[in-house]
């Protein structure tokens, strides 16, 4: 067991051994949870958890629905007419 102090401004040291092992960096936001013995401290997640119908449609995209092959094909294509033009990638 390991015991820290509360400062006076509401602060509590976690020890560094902790901080290591969990990979928490200054900065590092926690949720705290009031339990019947104490308190709980979770690091918060820096962005909501989200599916991946969530990210459907995000970008706008409003034109016909395109294949992957259509797209490798357009990708090919654009390469072989850069490298004919001497500006390959």
């Amino acid at each position: 067991m390991i015991t820290t102090t509360l400062s006076g401004k509401g602060q509590i040291v976690i020890p560094k051994s902790l901080r290591e092992s969990r990979r928490w960096r200054p900065g590092t936001r926690f949720i705290v949870e009031e339990i019947a013995s104490g308190i709980l401290l979770k690091p918060s997640r820096q962005f909501p958890l989200t599916r991946p119908e969530d990210g459907l449609g995000c970008t706008g995209y409003q034109g016909p629905i395109i294949n992957v092959q259509d797209m490798e094909q357009a990708i090919q294509g654009d390469i072989r007419k850069r490298w004919r033009k001497g500006k390959a990638i």
